[in-house]
């Protein structure tokens, strides 16, 4: 197979981003993006050990998990979310725009786990925080996201 000089899908969406200061370029680095997959892969098992005793924590590391595994996309093209407001959404939108079609319905599950992650990290009586059946709903999500990183990071050349 022929390696791909340039990855066009999204690219005027992810220049956009960057243009906007929202996504930055940085070094690539295959080997950050594999290791940072295996962590995602490490915290997704240590939620699935304590989703019955503390689901709040569970879901906390199966979020991370699919944010580290979009992370690792992103590592490997050498762009990175700059530290701002936003900064985890942006993410989604970065992968969305390169990766949907095909793969958009299984990357959109990680918004609505970022949202309810946000409610559970700050509660307030307003919100619900992450119960046991979330988790249950986010861990399969979440494995989901990181084996479509797995696989995109073998595909897809440096920005």
């Amino acid at each position: 197979m022929a390696s791909i000089i340039r990855w066009e899908q999204g690219r005027a969406d992810l220049d956009a981003l960057i243009s906007a200061g929202r996504v930055e370029q940085v070094t690539a680095s295959h080997d950050h993006a594999l290791n940072t997959v295996k962590q995602a892969r490490l915290d997704l098992s240590s939620a699935r050990l304590i989703v019955d005793t503390n689901p709040v924590g569970a879901f906390a590391l199966t979020y991370d998990a699919a944010r580290k595994a979009l992370t690792a996309i992103l590592a490997n093209q050498g762009l990175r979310p700059k530290g701002s407001e936003g900064g985890h959404a942006v993410l989604l939108d970065v992968v969305l725009a390169q990766l949907d079609p095909p793969l958009g319905r299984a990357l959109r599950e990680f918004d609505w786990m970022r949202r309810l992650r946000n409610d559970s990290a700050y509660p307030s009586p307003e919100r619900k925080v992450a119960s046991a059946p979330d988790v249950q709903d986010a861990l399969p999500a979440a494995d989901q996201i990181i084996e479509i990183a797995a696989t995109v990071i073998e595909q897809m050349p440096v920005y």
